[in-house]
């Protein structure tokens, strides 16, 4: 018998592949971070043995969910600045709070606090966009999370750089520093159109090629926000990024909830990727993204929760059942936007918007172990008929219990085993008060 790292029993395993294949009475052999086997339990304990077995009975054993677009340090803003507009949102409460607040230790306790969010709610790889990235970096990889990260670049200072060249050469940094970390990746990430000028896009482009990273933005998340840019420019959006050589399949594009069906061509045409933010959207009032036409013309399509000043979580479960609410009260149809659609953008859709498909987002073997196991002895839980239904519209965070994450056990028994959480709460809590202080709040 061949002797692997661990062998996790006894769970229904959802391998997430093309064939959307289920393994009743599973298994999953894991040696070195990776997957060795997975398949049914007598067979996969006929061939290997284990230093360490993890017995799942009445779980369900499935890939690790995807976070496709975060901003991780904002959990300090949460609930800070809510029921308003976005452009209200944004210049006069979450920029300015930036300016007097984010600096190094804020993003990176932040970033802690994000990561024990994260993966006690089931998410083992995020991607994420804001200021002193290096800092999250360095949280994530103490929390041992997979992730995909970048400075956000404005054409004005934030707290990080004075200029536009500055932020570019902090990315370049990045770009270097984590190049060939096992967890750790970097992509350039201009904030939008209407923060960045159109030589800023273009270097942000430039540099991205340079390495052979991915380019993220935010992008046509209100209908104002298209006419501005529209109006700008004398063309649409879509083709203006086209013209500035933007579209490829390296690029993200978040939120996206004015794309027309031309945009939505384009795309597809180019391998662009979209992330879609459905609560974010909503409690900004900011419409509702054409998800369902988007897959349907080919276009790869993720799932993430945008960050906690707008959502007001990183509950990636939470996040599933609003998508496959929201697009089936917006056509009228309850068939729209299935529960095993949901599944699969959150999972190896997810994975492959930000180009980790060949990594992680399903279990099969030589993928990374990034693994959830989910507790089903639970009334809210019981009784199982559909599988994805039931990930989709009963299962919430709370119910994860054990993660894996390149083969390494970061939870087990919803207890955290790469970070001190009561420690990351209070460190936060005392920068919270000063927050609280300046905006007045209670």
């Amino acid at each position: 018998m061949q002797r692997v790292d661990r062998l996790i029993y006894g769970g229904t395993v959802l391998v997430m592949d093309e064939t959307d294949h289920t393994i009743r009475n599973g298994a999953v052999a894991i040696e070195e971070g990776k997957i060795i086997a997975v398949g049914e339990k007598q067979d996969i304990e006929s061939l290997y043995t284990a230093g360490e077995i993890i017995n799942a009975p009445d779980s369900l054993i499935m890939p690790g969910l995807v976070n496709c677009h975060n901003h991780a340090p904002m959990t300090y803003f949460r609930g800070l600045a809510d029921d308003l507009e976005l452009m209200d949102w944004l210049n006069n409460y979450i920029f300015p709070a930036e300016a007097m607040f984010v600096n190094r230790d804020f993003s990176y306790l932040g970033g802690l606090l994000a990561c024990a969010e994260m993966i006690k709610s089931g998410t083992t790889t995020f991607c994420d966009m804001y200021i002193f990235e290096d800092e999250l970096a360095r949280a994530a990889k103490e929390a041992s999370m997979r992730c995909l990260v970048g400075e956000v670049l404005f054409d004005f200072p934030s707290p990080s750089f004075k200029t536009p060249d500055e932020g570019l050469k902090y990315s370049e940094s990045l770009i270097q520093k984590w190049a060939n970390d096992p967890l750790v990746n970097i992509f350039v990430e201009p904030h939008a159109l209407y923060t960045c000028s159109s030589n800023l896009l273009r270097e942000s482009k430039k540099l991205a090629d340079k390495y052979g990273v991915y380019l993220g933005t935010h992008y046509l998340e209100s209908r104002s926000e298209r006419e501005q840019l529209t109006k700008k420019f004398g063309k649409s959006p879509t083709s203006f990024l086209k013209d500035l050589g933007y579209l490829s399949e390296r690029f993200i594009a978040f939120h996206c909830v004015c794309l027309e069906e031309e945009d939505m061509r384009i795309f597809a045409d180019h391998g662009c990727k979209v992330v879609h933010n459905p609560e974010s959207n909503m409690k900004l009032a900011s419409g509702i993204a054409p998800v369902p036409e988007m897959i349907k013309v080919g276009v790869t399509v993720g799932l993430g929760t945008d960050g906690c000043a707008s959502n007001n979580n990183l509950d990636m479960f939470q996040e599933m059942d609003t998508a496959a609410k929201l697009h089936k009260v917006a056509k009228l149809d309850p068939t729209v936007m299935d529960a095993k659609t949901i599944v699969r953008m959150a999972t190896c859709e997810g994975a492959k918007a930000l180009g980790m498909e060949n990594i992680c987002g399903s279990l099969k073997a030589g993928m990374k172990a990034d693994i959830i196991i989910i507790n089903l002895n639970k009334p809210h839980l019981t009784p199982l008929y559909n599988v994805y239904s039931h990930i989709v519209y009963a299962v919430n965070g709370a119910d994860v219990d054990t993660v894996l994450i390149d083969g390494k056990v970061v939870m087990k028994n919803r207890q955290l085993l790469t970070l001190h959480e009561d420690d990351i709460i209070a460190k936060v809590e005392e920068t919270a008060t000063r927050i609280r202080k300046q905006f007045a709040i209670n």
